[in-house]
């Protein structure tokens, strides 16, 4: 294993820590917002449940990644190092301006930069991308429902107990709520650099057929894990205040929302976007008590930004590629 080739897996595996720094918000911005648990200990509970997630969920997403989107052909140490530089560049760039925006896209978006450059539109398995894409609009559209149909199942059963008595049962239903959702954060977005560095390991002949090593699961998982510990506070308040004004029984049925999207995606191997899936249910949560509950402007600016995330992030892989070939 050449030098340039240990560099690149340990590229690969900052990105998963950059992932898990930036996504932490995702993960405890409703558990802190609401007060249920202190940052610190919001924190390591989502650490924990992004470590153990290899545990619970297939590779479906590592395979997508691995070979769905880029002609496993094309795949080679510069492509892989553009990509990577273009996702890590565009998730510093948002996670300086608190914006909560796709690693996964980022990820997405890198490699689609490089190897266009490299063979040209031919490289790209257009089917996957389509798939991708289109979830960038799905996902949080599902997490919107699902957080809206939740939200009044729980809002209607309880509609007649006291507000205390709702806010204590649902303090503890958030400590399930926040675990289920960071199961399914480290499930979807730790096998997205699984599949970089199964990619990498199989275009150096260095697997005689596209699999994920078990040392490669524990380690992306160890990093994302490790990056969830030390949490991206600026996007915390975003994600948590900014959007809309949470009460426990709100995170609850927002976080319970997320979660189940990402179960159902990760069993199907679609890599969605964790952050979009969540704004998306905070927003459905939010809109049940008055759509002004939601503040739609700072809403508009995180969707550009995922819009613009694709894009910017293939052009950063695109100079990085340029320079180091």
């Amino acid at each position: 294993m050449t030098i340039y080739l240990i560099f690149l897996i340990i590229l690969a595996l900052t990105f998963d820590f950059l992932n898990g720094f930036h996504d932490s918000a995702n993960s405890i911005a409703t558990v802190v917002s609401t007060r249920v648990l202190s940052p610190k200990y919001a924190v390591i509970w989502a650490t924990f449940f992004n470590f153990i997630a290899f545990l619970f969920f297939g590779l479906h997403i590592a395979n997508t990644i691995g070979k769905g989107i880029v002609d496993l052909g094309v795949l080679d140490k510069h492509v892989i190092f553009g990509a990577l530089i273009g996702a890590c560049g565009w998730n510093i760039i948002t996670w300086y301006f608190g914006l909560p925006t796709s690693s996964s896209h980022s990820l997405i978006g890198g490699l689609i930069g490089s190897a266009i450059v490299k063979a040209g539109p031919g490289a790209l398995v257009i089917s996957g991308i389509i798939k991708t894409v289109a979830f960038i609009f799905i996902s949080p559209l599902v997490g919107l429902l699902l957080g809206i149909i939740i939200g009044y199942i729980v809002f209607w059963s309880f509609r007649k107990a006291i507000p205390s008595k709702v806010d204590n049962i649902f303090r503890k239903g958030q400590l399930v709520s926040a675990a289920l959702y960071s199961l399914g954060h480290g499930g979807n977005d730790a096998q997205k650099t699984m599949g970089i560095i199964a990619g990498l390991l199989f275009s150096a002949h260095l697997l005689d057929k596209f699999y994920i090593p078990f040392w490669v699961i524990i380690s992306c998982n160890g990093a994302i894990a490790l990056g969830t510990l030390f949490g991206g506070w600026r996007i915390v308040k975003t994600m948590g205040q900014k959007i809309s004004k949470l009460k426990p029984v709100d995170g609850f049925c927002a976080e319970t929302g997320a979660a189940v999207t990402l179960f159902i995606s990760s069993h199907f191997g679609i890599p969605v976007s964790t952050t979009h899936t969540i704004t998306g249910a905070i927003m459905g949560v939010g809109s049940l008590r008055r759509m002004s509950a939601v503040r739609w402007g700072v809403a508009g600016t995180i969707i550009w930004a995922w819009i613009l995330t694709i894009p910017c992030s293939a052009l950063i892989s695109v100079i990085a590629y340029l320079l180091v070939r």
